[in-house]
């Protein structure tokens, strides 16, 4: 679903990525971990078009992200981390709103502002103007338009900022449940005890790097073997 080639971004002469290998599959849910100022925000925003990159390629379900655009984002769900929302409009507004960028026209957009409200249980909340919402409640709004067009592969970054518990517990099992489904989900955070907990892969960059990729087996045989959390064992190897 998604594959980077030696993926090179310089800012002001410096590298922020710097010959990024990685391929993500369909039903892997990929942790992309890393201290700040590793390159993470800026490999996501090259995925997601919003940062040309200096050097190499971006393949998006097979599309070119660079000679093909339009269909390789077509593919994408993007959930920020701190969602973007118009204050003025109340959440099913915005749904229909982000709905209609992406093609869809009724009845199948109202199937889906439906079918993303029930599984983000957000309906109680949908009339209300977006300006009234929690941090969560606009987090599940943002997560919800995301995925109103069925994207195959999700990029999420950092969405567990500003939860409370039973947001993040929705939050968490939506996610899982969509790599379940077979969709490729790559998110990126800080919180080591969620990517050990819902990820089945984990990549750990520094200074653009990957230094670190494997699978959560090989990660927990790892541990086994050096005794060590992973918190541990990410300090240690980004020091």
């Amino acid at each position: 679903m998604l594959e980077l080639k030696n993926l090179t971004k310089y800012f002001s002469g410096i590298p922020a990525v710097d010959k990024l290998n990685l391929t993500v599959s369909r039903g892997e849910f990929f942790g992309f971990l890393g201290p700040n100022g590793a390159g993470k925000t800026t490999t996501i925003k090259m995925i997601t078009g919003l940062v040309n990159p200096t050097e190499g390629a971006i393949f998006v379900n097979g599309y070119n992200l660079h000679s093909a655009p339009r269909k390789a984002k077509q593919t994408i769900g993007y959930i920020p981390d701190q969602p973007y929302l118009y204050d003025k409009l109340s959440g099913k507004e915005f749904l229909f709103f982000s709905g209609g960028l992406y093609g869809l026209r009724n009845p199948e957009l109202k199937k889906r502002v439906d079918e993303v409200t029930d599984l983000l249980k957000i309906g109680d909340w949908l009339s209300k103007r977006t300006e009234n919402y929690s941090q969560g409640m606009r987090q599940r709004i943002s997560i919800a338009s995301s995925l109103i067009h069925d994207p195959e592969f999700i990029i999420v970054d950092e969405p567990m900022v500003g939860l409370d518990p039973q947001s993040a517990k929705i939050v968490k099992e939506v996610f899982s449940e969509k790599a379940r489904q077979g969709k490729a989900i790559l998110m990126s955070t800080h919180s080591l005890h969620i990517a050990e907990e819902i990820c089945t892969r984990i990549g750990i960059i520094k200074e653009g790097k990957m230094i670190f990729d494997g699978t959560l087996t090989e990660l927990q045989n790892f541990k086994i073997s050096e005794s060590e959390n992973l918190e541990d064992f990410f300090l240690r190897l980004v020091e």
